[in-house]
């Protein structure tokens, strides 16, 4: 018995093609559909900061066979163009942090006590068993962004606070 006996038969292969572009055309709805974007908070209960870029979530959906999963990476992913992310910036920040378990980070700690003025429009906010995070405001001090920075080093919070925040407004 000879399978593809009639694939030299121009209809056949049509048939073929077709059925080929078929199965491509729904194995990609789910990534399709993804593309509604998720508010950061909403993200944030998924576990994702909002901070990854659409091509993790592609390599992410090469190992994890969790359609669901790349699908809510791929709402709350950051395209991968250097030039949408690098030009945002925020009118203030907030830096959420639990005083309980302040002692275990030592870099925050050193930021808050000697870098935080540096910083007119970012403050402090000690809020019960919450990681340490900062919460990026728009010009009406509304969320819009928020990062986890457990283990950031107190210079990689400076130089992301000069990058993002705008040091002359205060809220």
């Amino acid at each position: 018995m000879q399978l593809f006996a009639d694939v030299k038969k121009p209809a056949t292969v049509v048939a073929m093609a077709a059925w080929a572009a078929a199965i491509i055309f729904m194995a990609s709805m789910p990534l399709a559909w993804s593309k509604e974007q998720l508010s950061s908070r909403e993200c944030e209960d998924l576990g994702f900061t909002g901070l990854a870029l659409c091509s993790d979530c592609h390599t992410l959906a090469e190992y994890i066979k969790d359609q669901e999963l790349v699908a809510d990476c791929l709402k709350c992913c950051t395209e991968d163009s250097d030039d949408a992310t690098s030009k945002i910036t925020y009118s203030g920040a907030v830096l959420e942090v639990c005083m309980r378990k302040l002692v275990f980070y030592p870099e925050i700690v050193g930021f808050i006590e000697e870098e935080k003025d540096k910083f007119p429009s970012v403050k402090i906010q000690y809020i019960f068993n919450s990681p340490p995070k900062l919460t990026l405001l728009d010009d009406e001090g509304q969320h819009k962004e928020s990062i986890r920075i457990d283990n950031w080093k107190r210079e990689h919070i400076l130089q992301f606070l000069q990058d993002k925040v705008k040091l002359s407004s205060a809220i």
